[in-house]
C-alpha cells in the first residue's frame, strides 16, 4: 500500500446536492469517497447535475472557499482562495450534517446545497461514485439562472409564447424538464469511478 493513502479515510459519504432556486428542487443522491479531493468531485458534480463544464465554479464551506486559486486575489484584498487539487471532502465536510454550497458559472451563478446525509462503510467490489437518487433533469448551459430557466420552460410550455420558436430552437428542439434517470447519471459517471477492493 502506497503511503500516499495512509491517513485518508475508507469511508463513502452520502451527499444530497440541490439546485437552490429550483421549485420543485433539482437534486441529486451521491456516495462518494470520503477522500475524493474538492477537483474531483467538482467533476462528479458536473456529470450529476448535467453540466457541460464550460464556466468557473467553487466551493464555500463557512467563511472558507475553495476553488481554482489566483493570484490576483491578494491583490484585490479578496480572501486566498484554498486549492481543490489538494483539499479532500472528509478535511472539510468531517461529520453528517456538514455543508457546503457549491457554485457554478459566477455569471448564472448556479448555487448547490451539499449535505452530508450519512458516513457509511465501502461495499466491496462497488464502484464509487455512483448516483443513487434524483428528481429532474438540470437547466441547461447559460439560460440566464433561475429567472431565465423558468422564463424558458414557460416559453417550450406554451406553443402561444412570444419565444416558443426562438427557445425550442435554442435548446435544440427538445428539453424535458421531468427526465431523470439514475442509470443514465451513472453511465456517464463510470469514466470517473474506482472500484472498492473485495474483502
Amino acid at each position: 500500500m502506497s503511503s500516499k493513502k495512509i491517513g485518508i479515510p475508507q469511508e463513502i459519504y452520502q451527499i444530497k446536492v440541490t439546485l437552490l432556486g429550483t421549485r420543485p428542487p433539482i437534486w441529486r443522491r451521491l456516495l462518494v469517497p470520503a477522500g475524493l479531493t474538492l477537483e474531483h468531485l467538482h467533476d462528479v458534480l458536473q456529470v450529476a447535475m448535467g453540466w457541460e463544464d464550460c464556466h468557473l465554479h467553487d466551493f464555500r464551506v463557512g467563511q472558507k472557499r475553495f476553488g481554482i486559486p489566483d493570484p490576483n486575489d491578494r491583490l484585490m484584498g479578496l480572501p486566498a482562495t484554498g486549492n481543490e487539487r489538494t483539499v479532500r471532502l472528509f478535511t472539510v465536510l468531517r461529520k453528517v450534517g456538514a455543508k457546503a454550497v457549491y457554485t457554478y458559472d459566477f455569471g448564472d451563478s448556479w448555487e448547490h446545497a451539499i449535505v452530508v446525509e450519512k458516513v457509511l462503510p465501502p461495499e466491496p467490489g462497488l464502484a464509487y461514485p455512483v448516483c443513487v437518487g434524483g428528481k429532474l433533469q438540470g437547466p441547461p448551459e447559460d439560460c440566464g439562472s433561475i429567472p431565465g430557466f423558468y422564463n424558458l420552460l414557460e416559453a417550450l410550455r406554451d406553443p402561444a409564447h412570444d419565444e416558443h420558436e426562438e427557445m425550442l430552437e435554442w435548446v435544440g428542439g427538445d428539453f424535458d424538464s421531468e427526465a431523470f434517470s439514475v442509470d443514465d447519471v451513472n453511465q456517464r459517471l463510470a469514466p470517473l469511478q474506482r472500484r472498492q477492493p473485495k474483502g
